[in-house]
């Protein structure tokens, strides 16, 4: 773990501001950017969608369990799910058409594959290149927005152990029995380097997020793409981080402060200037449903921020539906309505 986040208010970088244009106008929509991947990007690019603003999603593509691991595999593809899931967020196309980008077949050779990502895989197949195909679906879902993956470079996430065994792919992260044996650090291999629309829109953006996700799998991998944390340092936006709710396995008993020390060790600095962390309890029969997969709520409370650089907001951020649809894996996430209530405040500088 890093060493903790530095007191006072300067965190080793140069100042930010909320807009980075000095001649902004009224006309200008707020240039929002959300980096990560899988349901905690479709969580907040589903709250800010019904704002007037310039959203960008940043994907990570390190993804290679399930239908989209296959797909790599068969057919040398770039991989399709977490990409396929933010253009949903998204879409202001029909509620069939959102639905249809999310239906899983269940029985027959397609058994586990996604509509969404046969579709994505099939337009890559057809443009010639993972960038136009995701083009392509964003004008046919006609989302509000861009998605962008990190990185157009074809790459793997490897997983170094504390006994110094490496695990290859992403998809170790849910299958690995990780009681004995943690995480030392990760890496890709071979190195990619960033989406040059990435960059571009980090240089421009008023507001950074960086979603709810899988610490390893869906945020870190992004970070280790060559030229984003430089690009996102360099960036003029404010940089909120929306802590996880639950722990996984590989990264039990994990703190907000630990996710933050993780995360700034792979930026390489001091970058986030806010924390929003829930501070309600889930309730106790949707936490045992988790705790079976070896999975608890993370902490409310960290005592180890007081006194730091860090803005840590607390609030009630827990949804109250608890039940499954076709949109969301989890029981236990985020209310979109309160989480873009609290973003939009800070953006006007009212926390």
């Amino acid at each position: 773990m890093t060493a903790p986040p530095s007191e006072g208010t300067s965190n080793g970088v140069k100042p930010r501001s909320f807009c980075n244009k000095q001649k902004n106008t009224m006309k200008e929509r707020p240039k929002i950017i959300v980096i990560g991947g899988g349901t905690g990007s479709f969580i907040v690019l589903s709250a800010l969608k019904r704002f007037n603003l310039d959203l960008t999603a940043i994907v990570s593509m390190v993804d290679d369990g399930g239908s989209t691991g296959a797909l790599r595999d068969e057919l040398g593809v770039l991989p399709p799910g977490d990409i396929r899931k933010c253009l949903v967020a998204l879409s202001r196309s029909s509620r069939t058409m959102r639905r249809l980008f999310n239906f899983r077949f269940r029985k027959g050779s397609l058994k586990g594959h996604s509509f969404g990502n046969l579709f994505l895989t099939s337009l890559e197949k057809i443009t010639g290149n993972f960038k136009n195909a995701v083009l392509e679906a964003s004008q046919i879902l006609a989302i509000k927005g861009r998605v962008l993956p990190v990185t157009l470079d074809n790459t793997r996430l490897f997983i170094r152990l504390t006994n110094k065994k490496v695990l290859r792919g992403e998809k170790h992260l849910d299958s690995y029995d990780f009681s004995q044996d943690k995480i030392e650090s990760v890496y890709l291999k071979p190195k990619a380097k960033i989406n040059p629309d990435a960059k571009n829109a980090l240089h421009e953006a008023d507001l950074v997020i960086i979603a709810p996700g899988t610490l390893y799998g869906s945020l870190i991998p992004n970070f280790l793409v060559s030229g984003f944390s430089k690009a996102l340092k360099e960036s003029r936006a404010k940089i909120i981080y929306v802590c996880n709710l639950v722990n996984k396995p590989h990264n039990e008993n994990f703190s907000p402060y630990d996710y933050v020390s993780e995360l700034e060790k792979y930026i390489g600095g001091k970058a986030i200037d806010y924390v929003l962390i829930n501070n309600r309890k889930p309730p106790r029969n949707i936490v045992l449903k988790y705790r079976k997969k070896g999975e608890e709520p993370i902490k409310t409370y960290d005592i180890k921020f007081k006194g730091g650089r860090l803005k840590v907001i607390r609030d009630d951020l827990l949804s109250k539906n608890f039940q499954r649809d076709s949109n969301y894996s989890d029981l236990i996430r985020h209310d979109k309505e309160k989480l873009a209530k609290i973003i939009m405040r800070i953006y006007e500088k009212k926390l």
